[in-house]
């Protein structure tokens, strides 16, 4: 029996799958739910490591898959704290994982034990260039 690699399954239909195969080895359940490749020999080569990060990111929890970092830097940690003069720095970690650019505007309001940036579009305006309210 010749097989045809199919595209892996992911989200919910490798979940429901995964589950319906709960009784098979692992290396198995992978094959099946498509993580695998055929060699020259036309052996079987099963690849668990892409089938376990699909089934995390089905779970909802996604890898970060820029681990092939420089090293340079920090990740990010969603924590800032306040300079000595006062200042707090977000940090380009955020402004690249948001698509930001220099020159982008945001306009602050504070809450109680809060602050929101909420960014200004530029398409905010009618079309003599008069912003609307």
């Amino acid at each position: 029996m010749t097989e045809t690699p199919t595209a892996p399954l992911t989200g919910k239909a490798l979940l429901q799958k995964v589950k319906e195969l709960s009784h098979l080895p692992r290396r198995e359940t992978a094959k099946r739910c498509g993580y695998y490749t055929l060699t020259k020999n036309n052996q079987t080569r099963v690849n668990l490591t892409d089938f376990y990060d699909a089934l995390l990111v089905a779970k909802g929890i996604p890898l970060n898959p820029e681990g092939t970092k420089d090293g340079r830097g920090r990740e990010p940690t969603y924590r800032v704290s306040v300079h000595k003069n006062g200042q707090i720095v977000i940090g380009a970690a955020y402004t690249q994982a948001m698509g930001l650019k220099p020159g982008d505007e945001f306009e602050i309001k504070l809450g109680y034990k809060h602050i929101r940036l909420i960014q200004l579009d530029i398409d905010d305006s009618d079309e003599n260039g008069a912003a609307l309210e």
